[in-house]
């Protein structure tokens, strides 16, 4: 890792580039990449050219940017958290029904979390990073103690879309796929339920003020909860609602304002004070287009507010990043990536935006002028999720090539 600094990729940068290209040609798509990818794979692949190999595994070498890989998973690693205390620890979950609790000075793992009967897609720490909780695609939730490495609580749900605690409270919520919200204290287990249509609530997050929770829909549908009371709030739907199930969802700093992506391209943002849409965002030429051809086309595939600037940003599954004028509603920048983007994520306090894709990269683009800041290679499969630290100098990946990495996102240059 000390020989990929910037001078070294500026000295050998000409010779890189040229085995790159020979690289990508030779292996798979970046969607066969997580089935077909296992060590014997390299060794069928070195046995095919024992001349040229050993170039290219150097060249492999050279193209690890990341300080750290922790590679305890044993299949592909589906989620990655930071906790938010410190920004010391990562929890990732994985293909082998399992989470991991680790540092990321080390990679020394803290806490396994076992117990699970499927993959673990959701992995996520309390507000104060006592806590962490662990859901499985079968629905089986759990709550960990960090502090003395023990299950404290677990429950079982439906198929888990999604798991998320509360800002200020040790309070979980989890969607499922039959359209149910459940909340739990944790670790008393005292529940309550949040139901609506018999779809699947795809995508949920608790508002800034810890009062209410916005929660997407299958159908399209947006609801706001009162989490005290128990009922809707405001619902967004029919022609105000989304024409294709939600992917993703996230709210703006004092809580003001939410913005949904949806399988049908388009992007709504909502006022959670009158839960009625106030702006409209699509890569189409126009809404008739956006709304009557292929829905499902170009999802959005994720979201987010720059916290600095009036800047929003939608990462599309074609591979384009669109940054968008708050304000105006104005398309900004296209930001291209060679393969679709799985989440974007904004640093807290500048106007860079990431993105993690499938074609294994990280890449830092700057919101102002839509170039890219920085590209972080080093997996060898599509990179599932990702979390940026408070201060934006650390970046933690997960992939479908059965690894976490810790990249330094913090150059001189910047």
């Amino acid at each position: 890792m000390d020989n990929t600094d910037g001078n070294s990729i500026e000295l050998y940068g000409d010779e890189e580039i040229v085995e790159v290209i020979d690289l990508d040609e030779s292996e798979p798509g970046p969607d066969d990449l997580a089935d077909d990818l296992e060590d014997v794979d390299f060794e069928d692949a070195g046995n095919t050219d024992d001349e040229g190999w050993e170039t290219e595994d150097e060249m492999e070498d050279e193209q690890d940017d990341s300080e750290l890989t922790f590679s305890k998973h044993s299949g592909s690693v589906f989620c990655v958290s930071l906790d938010p205390a410190t920004n010391s620890l990562a929890v990732t979950g994985g293909e082998d029904d399992k989470a991991y609790v680790w540092r990321l000075s080390d990679g020394e793992v803290l806490l396994e979390c076992t117990g699970h009967k499927d993959s673990v897609t959701c992995a996520v720490f309390s507000h104060d990073s006592s806590l962490v909780a662990t859901g499985d695609m079968s629905g089986l939730v759990k709550a960990w103690k960090v502090e003395t490495k023990e299950e404290i609580w677990s429950f079982e749900v439906g198929d888990l879309e999604w798991l998320e605690w509360h800002p200020c409270a040790p309070v979980l919520l989890a969607g499922t796929d039959d359209g149910n919200v459940w909340m739990w204290k944790i670790p008393s287990g005292d529940c309550k339920t949040f139901q609506s249509s018999a779809c699947q609530a795809t995508s949920g997050k608790v508002l800034p003020d810890g009062k209410r929770a916005v929660v997407g829909y299958e159908d399209g549908t947006v609801r706001f909860w009162d989490l005290k009371a128990g009922n809707a709030v405001h619902v967004v739907k029919g022609q105000d609602g989304h024409k294709g199930a939600l992917t993703c969802l996230a709210c703006n700093k004092d809580g003001s304002l939410v913005l949904t992506g949806s399988v049908d391209g388009t992007a709504k943002l909502i006022s959670t004070v009158t839960g009625k849409v106030v702006g409209w965002f699509s890569l189409e030429v126009g809404k008739a287009k956006a709304s009557n051809e292929g829905e499902e086309s170009n999802s959005v595939e994720s979201v987010g507010f720059c916290n600095i600037l009036p800047l929003i940003a939608l990462a599309y599954l074609d591979g384009t990043l669109a940054i968008f004028d708050l304000s105006t509603q104005v398309l900004r920048h296209r930001c291209h990536h060679e393969a679709g983007i799985v989440h974007l994520q904004w640093e807290d306090s500048s106007s860079v935006v990431s993105t993690c894709c499938l074609d294994g990269v990280l890449r830092l683009w700057d919101a102002r002028s839509g170039g890219i800041v920085s590209e972080f290679r080093g997996h060898a499969a599509e990179v599932l999720d990702f979390s940026i630290n408070r201060e934006g100098t650390v970046a933690v990946t997960a992939s479908g090539d059965h690894q976490a990495k810790v990249f330094c996102i913090q150059r001189p240059d910047r």
